[in-house]
């Protein structure tokens, strides 16, 4: 991607200015998104003009003005080249789904993840998606498989692009789309789910009590997680550590994975537990 980007601006940029690119962007559909540095923010409708002409079905160009953050996980987007909103059509895995960029959390870097995800689900589970988004994991899944997942998202603009792109998708099973807090939903749905997918790293430890107070006596926890390793080998061993020291309860790892780098030494992670509820809750 680094050559790429690199090649496609060498007659916009000096030496300099390449080498202080950031060189990955999303292309999301007809939409691409990249990060420019503070020393490139004047050249940024120029670059975006560049990647406009060069690349393929693409009609707009964003830079990312802000960071991921806040309470729905969102960030704020500068046009910078083309013309349109923020809201794309993008396929995945045999899925169409609707999305917005800029208003609903959205990374199409998770595509392998999702895919492994819905090959695991049974038939006539149960399922939790704690952190639905517009409901990638959870459409992937109910398209597989003849299953029902909840998909919960605080993000009321999540619920209904969910609701749209469960229309779009011809499924097998059924996606419940609900505006609640997860914690909320976990708290209300005791020992209900087979299987709990939390794809917010950031902030799975905070919400585990509440994921195995609502799976069955045994189910399956899919958690994700970031975290820091010295080398990239060790991250997975790391998690799991992290995850037999907080857990509140008997549980099996049969599997972890890194999912990808996301900064120097830091990695996100996902670890496959099975949880023993019948056998005991630990203090």
């Amino acid at each position: 991607m680094t050559r790429f980007l690199k090649r496609l601006l060498a007659d916009t940029l000096n030496d300099y200015e390449l080498d202080s690119l950031i060189s990955a962007f999303d292309q999301i559909g007809d939409i691409i998104i990249i990060r420019i540095p503070s020393s490139l923010y004047p050249k940024r409708m120029e670059i975006g003009n560049v990647l406009l002409n060069e690349i393929n079905v693409v009609n707009r160009v964003f830079c990312q003005i802000t960071d991921i953050g806040g309470e729905y996980r969102t960030r704020s987007l500068e046009l910078v080249a083309g013309q349109g909103d923020t809201t794309t059509t993008y396929k995945e895995n045999g899925c169409t789904f609707e999305v917005d960029v800029e208003r609903v959390f959205f990374t199409p870097r998770l595509a392998t993840e999702r895919a492994r995800i819905s090959t695991m689900v049974q038939p006539n589970e149960k399922v939790l998606n704690m952190f639905g988004g517009a409901g990638m994991f959870s459409i992937q899944m109910a398209k597989d498989t003849n299953c029902t997942v909840y998909n919960v998202d605080i993000n009321p603009q999540a619920t209904t692009l969910c609701i749209r792109n469960t229309q779009l998708n011809r499924l097998k099973g059924s996606v419940i789309s609900i505006t609640n807090n997860a914690s909320a939903i976990c708290q209300s749905m005791p020992d209900t789910f087979d299987r709990i997918v939390m794809p917010l790293p950031e902030r799975t430890d905070e919400f585990l009590k509440d994921a195995v107070s609502a799976i069955k006596d045994t189910g399956v926890i899919h958690y994700y997680s970031h975290v820091h390793a010295d080398r990239k080998q060790n991250a997975v061993s790391v998690l799991k550590e992290h995850f037999d020291d907080i857990s509140p309860t008997l549980h099996k790892i049969t599997d972890g994975r890194l999912v990808r780098a996301v900064g120097p030494r830091y990695y996100q992670v996902v670890i496959d537990v099975i949880i023993y509820k019948i056998l005991g809750i630990c203090d």
